[in-house]
């Protein structure tokens, strides 16, 4: 599956209402897609940030920003040093 897929995105699309997550899906595939999602709407590549910034834009489409930092980082989408101080897009 592409990262343009169609079906990808309403899948994603599904998750939302008027702009805000209703939930943080549990499923590990599905939950996947919507990190991959967040981590190209909300991060720009090449750019640090600290966690201010990471969660004041996490906090942009749920009120859960922590959660959404950690699955973001456990997935290796953000990355951040051993000292935690920035954050970056990874893969």
């Amino acid at each position: 599956m592409s990262d343009n897929d169609p079906s990808r995105s309403h899948q994603v699309e599904a998750l939302f209402s008027r702009g805000r997550l209703t939930a943080i899906p549990r499923k590990t595939a599905r939950r996947e897609q919507l990190l991959v999602h967040l981590t190209e709407t909300l991060f720009e590549q090449d750019r640090i940030y600290t966690e201010r910034e990471v969660n004041e834009a996490l906090l942009t489409v749920h009120e859960d920003c922590s959660a959404l930092r950690r699955y973001l980082v456990v997935a290796g989408l953000l990355v951040r040093p051993k000292d935690g101080s920035s954050y970056r897009r990874g893969r």
